[in-house]
Order: C-alpha cells, then structure tokens, then sequence
C-alpha cells in the first residue's frame, strides 16, 4: 500500500472543524434535551431529571468503554475510515433521535453517541501523527479552543431552534435542533471524505487486541501512580461535582426559574463567552503569577461559589451573575494536572494519563446518577422539601470536600509549584460533559 499523504494542514484543519461541529452538534440539544423527554413521557420535573441522568450515565458509560476500542481499531485500520465512519453513525443518531417515538430510542441515541462520540480519541491520533513534537502541545491546545468556540454557538442556536416562544415562533420545537446537528454532522463526512487524508502508514499500524482495547485497564492504572492518587482523588470530586451541569442544569433552571430552552440556551452562551476568556487569556496571566497550588485553590473556591449561587438563584441574573465564578473554576484543571505530572517521571506520564482518565470517567458515571437522584427527590412539587436547586448544593458540597482534600494531600513543594507548560492549559467549557479524551485533547 502506498504511503499516505503529506498533508498535515488538511488533517489539522478537519480535526478542528470536527471539534467544533462536534460541539456545537452536541451543545445545541442540551437546552431542549428535557423538553424532548417532556412530550414523549408527559412526566413530572423529578422525573425528568430522573430521565436526563439515566441519559447522562448511558453517553458516559458507553464513552468509557468505547474510547480504547476506537483508538485501537485507528491503530489497526488507519485514521480515516475509523473517523469517518463513526462521524457517520453520529449524523444518523441525530436523526434517530429526532424522529424518536418513545423515549427508549433517546437512551438507544445516547448510547450510539457515546460510542461513536469517542472519535476524540483518533481525532487525536491524527494530531501526533501530522505534527512534529515540538508543536503538538499548541495543536492540542487549538483542539480545546476549538471546542470551546463551538460550544458557545451550539446551545445559543438549540435554544432559538426549539424555543416556540422565540424568534422562529411556531417552526421551533424540541426536535429540530437534532434534525439541524444531523445535518451539521452529515456535511462534516462529506467534506472529510473529500479532503482528509490518510495519515497513518501500513507499516506503523498494529494487530487489534482485546487488551488494549480494555477499559478495565485505565482503572489498573489508578493503583500505579502512588504519588499521585490523592490529587487524582480531588479531580474525581471536582469531575463528579461538575456533572451537574449536563445532567440538571437545564431542567433546574426551567422549574424554578421558568426559563425555555432559548433563555437555557443564551446563558451557556454567555458561560462559554466567559470561560473563553478565562482559558484564553487569564489562564496564562494567573497561573505564571499565582503558581500552580493557588491558581487551583482559586479555582475551587470560585467553582464552589457558582454552584452555591446557582442552587439558590431565584432570579435570572443571579444565574448570570454565577457564570464568571464558574469560568475561572477552569483554573483548577490545568493547575493540579501540572502538580500531578510534576510529581511522576516522564517514563509514567502515559500511566497517569490512562488514571486521570479513568478517574474521569468514573465520575462521569457517578456524578449523574448522584445529581439526577438528588433532583428527583428535591423537585417533588407540594413536598416539605421542594428545592430544585438541590443538585448544585450537593456539586457545592462535593467542591469543598474536595478542597479540604486538596489542602491535606498538597505538600510544601506543591505550594512551591510553577507551571510545566502553561501554553497547554485549555481545557473545554466546564458547562458541558467532555469526555476524558476532549480534556485530554486539550491539556
């Protein structure tokens, strides 16, 4: 077989339109997601909330577990068909979903999603296979910038898209964004399959075995990085805590503020606004000024805050009000991950990658159903202890267990700590449910 292409600059350049359709793909159908789940169940707020955990957990569990087995089928077959195909499946999961006639089909479209939605992993595949070293850390960042600008459209577009009230009146409705992230995703395979290239050669690719391609084996790597597994431990907290965005985010604001899926919407616009702020330009000024341990406590603290004033929001602009403390919350990823790697050789950099990935999705998995739970009890309408707001003072808690954690694991040298590579600390909005290989991408 002959040799792939040269051609670095298309791969890149789709990666990075993959991302960003990707997530606008996935951020428009965040605002409207429970509304969907409303026409075809008729259930109660609680239940809903139920409903969009059991959802959450399916994309999580499935991105988990399919994340290895992509990766390692790209390594066997090459980056091209694996990327294409799986965008394939995600377009026409956006229609099934779509077309949905009960609510079974929306758990059988998450599930596809999660499978095929762990591509991030070839995505980047591609990035090391086209760029020199010495760049790899800037593409990666661009990965994660990426991402974050797409996510700032998504859920702006799927709140005007399936907002009735709103602009487009009586042609919105909860299915056409699905029907428009199908669409977006079906363009970006066509223009792959004309432009991407082939990037991995016959004579780099190795045999498909079961034992690369185990999840199980991220977890092993849990008990190997000894010096690290309490920092490890305080992203697990901080992980699960954040789960309480895509998981009852939406539904929370909707009963107790009233809000439709465009006023969801718009407010995770101005959330990515924000965090592209934050990742863009104030991450490289604090961490330099602040070092790692204090850029992370600050972190902490501001994500406790934006939980805190979330769950007691009884007015829109309190909401707003909340979105800067949960923009710089984005400090406490790329601050404890560079504590992490400071502490480990560079001969155990990918261990602990595969254990802060696995930690990731554990709580990917946890999160939810701790979240949908607690909003299912609390959103009972005429209980003693109606307070839909409930999931994010339990994310609050979570947060400051994790601080106290942050506090006893964290040495004399730690507070010492200057950041390895601040150049690669981008990471995804923190209002979405990135998997463990999209903040990976972006580290």
């Amino acid at each position: 077989m002959a040799a792939p292409k040269k051609a670095g600059k298309n791969a890149l350049a789709f990666v990075l339109i993959t991302v960003i359709i990707n997530a606008i793909g996935f951020g428009i159908i965040i605002p409207v997601l429970p509304d969907l789940v409303l026409e075809l169940t008729g259930a109660n707020e609680n239940l809903i909330g139920l409903h969009m955990a059991g959802l959450t957990f399916i994309w999580a569990l499935l991105q988990f577990i399919c994340m290895p087995i992509i990766g390692a089928l790209s390594d066997k077959y090459g980056r091209r068909p694996i990327m294409l195909i799986s965008l394939l499946g995600l377009g026409i999961d956006y229609f099934i979903m779509a077309f949905a006639p009960a609510v079974i089909i929306l758990y059988l479209g998450r599930a596809i999603s999660g499978a095929l939605g762990a591509t991030f992993s070839t995505a980047n595949a591609y990035i090391a296979d086209v760029t020199p070293p010495e760049k790899r850390a800037q593409n990666f960042g661009l990965v994660g910038a990426a991402f974050g600008a797409g996510f700032v459209l998504g859920p702006a577009i799927g709140g005007i898209l399936g907002d009735p009230t709103g602009i487009l009146g009586d042609m919105a409705g909860p299915r056409l964004p699905f029907f428009a992230a199908g669409a977006l995703s079906m363009l970006n395979v066509i223009f792959g399959f004309i432009v991407l290239p082939e990037t991995l050669a016959q004579e780099d690719r190795r045999p498909f075995t079961w034992a690369r391609a185990n999840a199980l084996g991220a977890l092993k790597s849990l008990k190997k990085v000894k010096g690290a597994q309490g920092l490890i431990i305080v992203l697990f907290l901080l992980a699960t805590a954040h789960t309480v965005y895509p998981t009852t985010y939406t539904i929370s604001m909707q009963t107790k503020l009233g809000w439709t899926s465009g006023d969801v919407g718009w407010s995770l616009f101005a959330f990515g606004i924000a965090q592209i702020i934050v990742q863009g330009f104030l991450i490289r000024w604090i961490i330099p000024k602040t070092g790692l341990f204090w850029a992370a406590i600050i972190g902490v603290v501001t994500a406790a805050i934006g939980y805190a004033m979330m769950g007691a929001a009884g007015a829109g602009w309190i909401v707003y009000a909340a979105g800067p403390f949960a923009a710089l919350a984005g400090l406490y990823g790329p601050s404890i991950n560079n504590m992490i790697s400071s502490r480990l050789s560079k001969s155990e950099q990918g261990e602990l990658q595969g254990a802060i990935g696995a930690a990731q999705g554990l709580a990917m998995m946890v999160g939810p159903i701790l979240m949908g739970v607690s909003f299912f009890y609390f959103a009972q309408r005429g209980s003693d202890h109606y307070y839909p707001g409930a999931p994010f003072f339990a994310a609050t808690l979570l947060v400051l267990i994790a601080l106290l954690a942050f506090l006893l694991v964290t040495t004399k040298a730690d507070r010492r700590a200057k950041a390895l590579d601040v150049s690669t600390a981008i990471e995804p909005s923190t209002m979405v449910d990135p998997s463990p290989a999209e903040i990976d991408s972006a580290r």
